[in-house]
């Protein structure tokens, strides 16, 4: 993960209930193609990208790179999580400088609905948190994209702020850590 110290990437894989955290493999080429293809998964991402330039644009190894974790179902993937440190130059912040670690995903909607997203999200907090005690981390979501907005309470985000950002309103929250207290 960029700027957040000595933490060795990739970590061993993450074993769940059902799935596999696990670094990028050229098998998954295929499903980040059509992740960012999506027009369900990119609704509040700001939209598909063209299949025909992802195809050129995106490496035979894509993602492989510090915070992306896949997902992996089965042997298949059916998302992404991030862990990467949020831009200081965004609105939204915890941190007089900024630069927090932010919790991102995606996942392909075949698995929507399946309780995928909170199990693997829990996993890589799990791991950030043992990987690096005490650090707080956020997540930004649009206040349209209900289903995120449960995903962020089931994980135990509360609310700091809202503020408009690509033309829609966006919540801006933070992971909370034992006594309710915020970090």
């Amino acid at each position: 993960m960029t700027g957040l110290g000595p933490v060795a990437w990739p970590p061993a894989p993450i074993s769940t209930e059902r799935l596999v955290l696990r670094e990028s493999e050229a098998r998954d080429r295929a499903a980040f193609i059509e992740l960012f293809a999506s027009p369900e998964v990119r609704t509040y991402l700001g939209g598909p990208r063209p299949r025909d330039e992802l195809e050129r644009a995106v490496p035979a190894v894509p993602g492989r790179r510090p915070g992306l974790f896949v997902i992996d179902l089965d042997g298949s993937m059916i998302g992404t999580i991030t862990l990467e440190r949020r831009d200081a130059e965004r609105p939204g912040r915890l941190l007089p400088d900024g630069g927090e670690a932010e919790l991102g995903y995606m996942f392909l909607p075949v698995a929507w609905g399946h309780g995928y997203a909170a199990e693997a999200c829990a996993a890589a907090l799990d791991w950030f948190a043992d990987a690096l005690p005490g650090e707080p981390v956020v997540l930004c979501t649009q206040t349209a994209n209900t289903p995120s907005m449960r995903l962020a309470a089931k994980l135990g985000f509360i609310e700091v702020e809202r503020f408009e950002e690509y033309d829609a309103e966006q919540w801006f929250g933070v992971r909370t850590w034992g006594h309710g207290r915020v970090l």
